[in-house]
Order: structure tokens, then C-alpha cells, then sequence
């Protein structure tokens, strides 16, 4: 039998495996044991195969002796040996953004160190990485370039701990150290699912740290047979063979999915990120190359995941000369002021992961086998269900002007549609257009918007021309009617309201809050908070919840992104998202979360799955351009949808029962290892969180969970978390 990927081992001095099993409980299918130098982990897989690592540790630390797969009834196939982890982190200084500063001066408040400390951590404009910066972005600048670090990992040789958790095992080794970071390395089986999980989980006692990392496994084979294979961003296949020289440095590959294959001539090993927990907020979805490869020398080779050093300028666009050079600027600006990197408070225990997939199968059946877990970077259509996304700045009536025709297709029309979405709720006049004209410029821009959703939605893809105005309400916040409406942003001192216009008919002028109030109420429009206590809106909507606006009901809440990224966080946007909805609705609510993109330029190659999050709204039938839209906007007012990274579905979410013996019902649906489900509800002051594990069910599966809700409670909601960071969270309930 030819094994392309297997180097021989060299004669090694391995240590005794020196384990604590005390955590393990064997069961059928997910097995581990310890015999002098070896620990053998053995585990089933999720089409009756057999998975096998064995580990063992020598004086540079931990190495995987060998990786192997075993189809039904066939025979052991190696597809590695001698694997050694390797991680890799740049980190450079966390700073606060002028744009979180400003709110809090119009607000009053004081800007003390403890508040920088405080709100630096909410941060989205910064680049940590970028010597000198700009003073415009961030305070206490220029940066330096001995503030950027960067440090590859090592071992202290130590013992290994086994655990069972469920139906998975974590195997671990302490003495990592990586830089300024030091803790432990860890990999995860799971029981019935071809996953290997490689992480760093780790912990820094410095302050303001902004980091990113890279992991891998060096020490495959290059030899005859060896080859890397991938999809590029058009979804053709390509491959690497090795013949070339060896490479200095990981080599990024722009691969579709973030998915790459290491394949021999009798198996291969996938390797992938997090689907969402390894992405921070940015202003684009370029892909900046998530997987690499490294050819070290001739006959060995590395393989993993990695995050880009910079952002990169999005292809700007414009048939105008004037148009060019303004979207030129705007791609300068995102490209040297932000990349914020992930957050790293010290003494937080930091998870650097990235995934292996072991298959006996070809490159292109082990990638239609791993992209299961994320549906292949598609919304699974839910029927009653329709995938909504909101709050994207595409400058759709500022490009369709400029192409002085409604019919030039928009860049992020294919990017959209690919993904399965159905609803695009727009945010236009956001760095385009004019929104503070009193009315002439204003109302034609608006219309030529309206016409171009008219013109490019159909029978399964309707585009609602919202907008992200930052005028009368506090903060920046996003507005939805159930028809198009035409508005201005000001009211001259005679105007009315409403007026009656010759060519656009019912026109406001809302020249307060009051008036925006008004003009909603009337118009059955929907408002709620931009990434609340961030960005522009830094300081709300508690500085605004006792208003008249904010209590009526014509305020829906405020919206979800995945903003900061805490890798030792078990949730996306766990602090700042979760305490925005829980505390809205501990005021009186109720109020409710709406995912949102907040992001700009879209081309066919960009990444747009990893960093989206969209809302299921739960819908009959989709509405056309040109019929109401208030089954869209009464059933986000009622709260009938939920957000999902996708992965994590929640087919439906109610409470049964009425006084002290309601319980929370829960139909869930998964692809990764679900984690923990969760009720959480709150009795006007108190917030209260009951987790049930799931660590024990299988990928793929799908169950009904019953929760007893707190005799207090009034108003529960109910989240399901997967154990790569993904997830799915209902809409609070307040039960009558």
C-alpha cells in the first residue's frame, strides 16, 4: 500500500506518558489509553468510521505519533505521523476609537481613565497593527513599532490530562508558552464526527492586548502523491504539489469556505477555522486567505488556519471620475484604521483553534463531507421561515445614479442571494447621498432607492430600503417602514409634517423626536439601536431609555454583531450584546435584538458567511416589492424570529404552562457538537441563567429541550450554543 503523507518517524526519546485519567470514563465509541510513551485515543466516526490519534511527548513537547482512519471493514490508513502543533501570535495595543469617544461628550459624561479601560474593550475603530495610525481614528497615537509582538509557541515537557465531557474527550498538555501568552494545548474528539480540535488556550497578564494567531500541525510528508487542494473564490479547484522550493513563510490561500485539503493517493486532512468565532467586525468581508500551507523543507510540510496581518482595500467602483476617487478614499480609510484583532483581557483564557478533518476520501468528497457542519455556507431554508439580513451600506441609489441606469446589477446582489437570504433590509445614505437636505436632493435620491429595490427584488429575494439615520433618536439607529416613505432628516420653521408633494406624494419633514415618533406611529415604521454601546451609538440606549421614543413600541430594541471578538468568551458577542437585551427588557421591554451587518462594499469573492449573522423570520409567504410588508414588520415587532450564525436552528420556541409551572420548550436543530442550550430570563432587575449541557448528543442531530422558567420571571429567552462557538438565540417571551 502506497502512504503519501508519512514521513518515518526519527528515532526520538519519548517521555513516559505520565496521564491523569481520573477525569476519563471510557464508553462504546470513544476510548483513550495510556501504555508507556503512547496515549492512544480511538473514537467513532460519523459514517460507522474508526478514528485514531496517538500522542506522545519528547523533550520539544507534545507530538501526534500518528493520524489514522479506518473505513468499515477496511484496513488502518495513515494519514500522518510525527505531527508537531505549532502556534503562532501578533499582538499589539488595544486602544479606544474617537468615534466611542464623541457619544460620550455630547452625553456629558466624563472621560476618566476607568472609563477608557472600560469601553476600549467595546472598541471597532481601531488597528493595532498599523504604525503610525491616524490621530482622526484613535487618541494617544502615533503608534510605535516595538508596541507590535510577535512569538511562536513552546513547550515546558510536562504530563497530559484526559476528560470526558459527554460524548467527547479533551486531551491536554500544560507548559505552552507563546509569547506573552502562556497555558496549556488541548485537543478535542468527538464522538461520531470525523473532527480533530487543535487549540491554544491561553492567558496574559498585560493589559490592553489586541492579538491574532495562527495554528497548524508541521511534520506531514511532501513527498510523491502529496498535494494541498482547494476551491478558489470562483468555486474552481486548484492544488499545490509541492515541487517547488520551501517557503519562508505560511503561504495564505484565498480558499472558498476556508476550507483546504492536505490529500494523498489514500486520504485526506481537511483544515478549517471556527466558522464565526475566528472573525472580528470589519468594514468588509474580503477574504484575506483563512488557511495556509508552508513547505519547510523537501519532504515535510505544514498545514492550518491563520488571520492576515492588515486589512486589504476592497475594489472600489464608480464610472465617474468623482465617484472613483471618493470610493477610493473610503477603501484608504478602512484599509489604515480598521482592524481591531481580537480582545485579550488579562488573566482571560484565550482559545486559539483551528479544526481537522480525517477522511479515508479524496479531496473533493472530504470537502463536501466537512462543509455539512456549516451547510455549505448556506441559510437552510426553515419552512414558515424567511433568512433576513439588515443594515449593510452598499450606496445602492448613490451606484445605480452613477451608472445612470436602474438595470446595472449591484455588486452585493450574487454575494446575497448565494447564501439562501430572502429579506436584504438596506442601509443607504450612510457616507453617501444627503441626508441632511431639507428636500429636493433628498426626496430624488430616495426615490431612485426605491426604485432600484423595486427593480432587483423577485419572488424569493426582496430588498427593503431601510436607512441608518443619527439624528433625533440618540446614537446611530436603524429605521424599516412597511412601504417606502419618503423623509427628511429637517423641518423648516413653517414646514408642516406632512405635506403633500406633486411628484412623491405623502412626504414628512421630522425636525425632532417627536416628529420621527409621529411620522412611525402613523407610518407603522420600526426603529431600533446600531450596535448598541459601540461605535456611534457608545453610551446607549441607556442614556435614552426613560425616553417617550424609546418606551413606545414603535422601538423594537437594538441589533446583534458579533463585535468585539473575545476568544474566551463561550458566546458570540456574549458581554456586550447579551446585557444590551437582557437589560431592555429588565427596564420593561419588551425589546429585542436584530442581527446586523454594518458593512459596505460586496464582491462575488468575498467571504460574507463567516462574518454574517442573519434573523429567521417567521413568514408564511415573501412578500413582493410591491405588496405591504407588514407581515415582515409585525412579526419582528412581536418578536417571531430568531438570530443564528446558521449552524444552530431553532424551529420553534415557546412557553407552555401558565404561573409557577411554565417551562420553555425548545425545538433545536445542529450540525457541530452542540455545547449547552440555556434559559434566561429576568424579574425586572435580576438576570437569571439556567445552562443544560449537550455535551453527550451527536453532530447532526436534532431534539426538543424543556426548561423550567424561574417562578419571577417575566420574560424568558432561550439560546443553543455549539462547541465551535456557533449559535441561536430566541427572542425574549413575556409570558401574560
Amino acid at each position: 500500500m502506497k502512504i503519501a503523507l508519512i514521513p518515518a518517524i526519527a528515532s526520538t526519546a519519548f517521555a513516559s506518558m505520565n496521564c491523569d485519567m481520573s477525569a476519563y470514563k471510557p464508553q462504546t465509541g470513544l476510548t483513550a489509553a495510556a501504555q508507556q510513551d503512547t496515549l492512544r485515543v480511538a473514537w467513532r466516526g460519523e459514517s460507522r468510521e474508526q478514528l485514531r490519534v496517538d500522542f506522545s511527548i519528547d523533550n520539544d513537547g507534545p507530538l501526534i505519533r500518528e493520524l489514522a482512519v479506518q473505513k468499515p471493514g477496511g484496513r488502518w490508513t495513515l494519514l500522518g505521523a510525527g505531527l508537531r502543533p505549532e502556534f503562532h501570535v501578533t499582538s499589539g495595543r488595544r486602544r479606544i476609537s474617537e468615534q466611542q469617544l464623541q457619544p460620550l461628550r455630547a452625553l456629558g459624561r466624563e472621560i476618566t481613565p476607568e472609563l477608557v479601560e472600560r469601553e476600549k474593550w467595546n472598541v471597532f475603530w481601531d488597528a493595532p497593527l498599523v504604525v503610525p495610525g491616524s490621530s482622526r481614528v484613535n487618541p494617544d497615537l502615533p503608534r510605535r513599532p516595538e508596541e507590535i509582538r510577535r512569538a511562536a509557541s513552546s513547550f515546558r515537557p510536562g504530563g497530559c490530562a484526559v476528560k470526558t465531557d459527554g460524548a467527547r474527550l479533551e486531551i491536554s498538555f500544560p507548559g505552552l508558552e507563546l509569547g506573552i501568552f502562556s497555558g496549556r494545548l488541548a485537543y478535542t474528539v468527538y464522538k461520531d464526527a470525523n473532527l480533530l480540535r487543535m487549540e491554544a488556550i491561553a492567558a496574559t497578564n498585560e493589559p490592553s492586548v489586541a492579538y491574532i494567531y495562527r495554528a497548524g500541525l508541521r511534520g506531514f510528508r511532501s513527498g510523491p502523491g502529496a498535494r494541498v487542494a482547494w476551491r478558489d473564490v470562483s468555486r474552481n479547484w486548484q492544488k499545490y504539489e509541492f515541487g517547488g522550493a520551501p517557503n519562508d513563510d505560511p503561504v495564505a490561500l484565498r480558499a472558498r469556505n476556508r476550507l483546504a485539503i492536505l490529500e494523498s493517493d489514500t486520504g485526506s486532512v481537511a483544515f478549517f477555522p471556527p466558522p464565526h468565532k475566528f472573525f472580528f467586525a470589519r468594514e468588509i468581508e474580503l477574504n484575506l486567505g483563512y488557511v495556509y500551507y508552508r513547505k519547510d523543507e523537501d519532504g515535510s510540510l505544514s498545514v492550518g488556519v491563520r488571520q492576515a496581518e492588515r486589512e486589504e482595500m476592497f475594489q472600489p467602483y464608480g464610472f465617474s471620475d468623482d465617484l472613483w476617487k471618493r470610493r477610493v478614499g473610503q477603501s484608504r480609510s478602512f484599509a489604515q484604521g480598521n482592524f481591531a484583532l481580537y480582545n485579550a483581557p488579562p488573566g482571560t483564557m484565550q482559545r486559539m483553534a483551528a479544526y481537522f478533518y480525517l477522511s479515508p476520501d479524496p479531496a473533493p468528497a472530504t470537502a463536501a463531507r466537512a462543509l455539512r457542519f456549516t451547510r455549505d455556507d448556506r441559510y437552510k431554508p426553515l419552512p414558515g421561515y424567511q433568512v433576513a439580513v439588515s443594515h449593510f451600506h452598499t450606496h445602492f441609489a448613490e451606484f445605480l445614479e452613477d451608472a445612470q441606469t436602474l438595470d446595472a446589477q449591484p455588486h452585493w446582489l450574487a454575494p446575497f442571494r448565494s447564501l439562501g437570504i430572502n429579506i436584504a433590509m438596506m442601509s443607504d445614505f450612510h457616507s453617501d447621498g444627503h441626508p441632511k437636505d431639507p428636500g429636493p436632493i433628498r426626496l430624488r435620491e430616495q426615490k431612485r432607492y426605491f426604485d432600484g429595490c423595486r427593480r432587483h427584488s423577485d419572488r424569493e429575494f426582496l430588498i427593503l430600503p431601510g436607512e441608518e439615520p443619527d439624528v433625533h433618536f440618540g446614537g446611530h439607529y436603524t429605521t424599516l417602514f412597511p412601504r417606502p416613505v419618503y423623509w427628511t432628516h429637517v423641518r423648516g420653521p413653517e414646514q408642516p409634517l406632512v405635506e403633500e408633494h406633486p411628484e412623491y406624494g405623502k412626504v414628512y419633514h421630522a425636525g425632532s423626536a417627536a416628529d420621527e415618533l409621529e411620522m412611525l406611529r402613523r407610518e407603522e415604521g420600526l426603529v431600533w439601536q446600531a450596535h448598541p454601546r459601540t461605535k456611534g451609538s457608545t453610551g446607549y440606549p441607556e442614556a435614552i431609555k426613560d425616553t417617550e421614543y424609546f418606551r413606545d413600541d414603535r422601538y423594537l430594541g437594538a441589533a446583534f454583531q458579533s463585535l468585539p471578538v473575545d476568544q474566551s468568551e463561550r458566546r458570540l458577542c456574549d458581554a456586550r450584546c447579551f446585557s444590551v437585551l437582557d437589560d431592555m427588557n429588565n427596564w420593561g421591554g419588551p425589546k429585542y435584538l436584530v442581527s446586523e451587518g454594518d458593512t459596505y462594499a460586496k464582491y462575488a469573492g468575498d467571504d460574507l458567511y463567516g462574518s454574517f449573522i442573519v434573523n429567521y423570520i417567521k413568514l408564511d409567504r415573501l412578500p413582493g416589492f410591491d405588496e405591504d410588508w407588514r407581515p415582515i414588520t409585525r412579526a419582528l415587532r412581536s418578536g417571531r424570529f430568531f438570530v443564528t450564525s446558521g449552524e444552530v436552528l431553532l424551529k420553534s420556541v415557546e412557553v407552555e404552562g401558565s404561573g409557577a409551572q411554565r417551562t420553555l420548550v425548545a425545538d433545536v436543530e445542529w450540525t457541530f457538537p452542540l455545547e449547552f442550550v440555556e434559559a434566561v430570563s429576568g424579574d425586572g432587575s435580576a438576570v437569571a441563567r439556567k445552562e443544560v449541557s449537550a455535551a453527550d448528543l451527536p453532530p447532526f442531530a436534532g431534539r426538543t429541550f424543556r426548561i423550567p422558567i424561574d417562578a419571577g420571571a417575566k420574560w424568558v429567552r432561550f439560546a443553543a450554543w455549539d462547541s465551535a462557538g456557533n449559535g441561536a438565540f430566541s427572542q425574549p417571551i413575556h409570558p401574560r
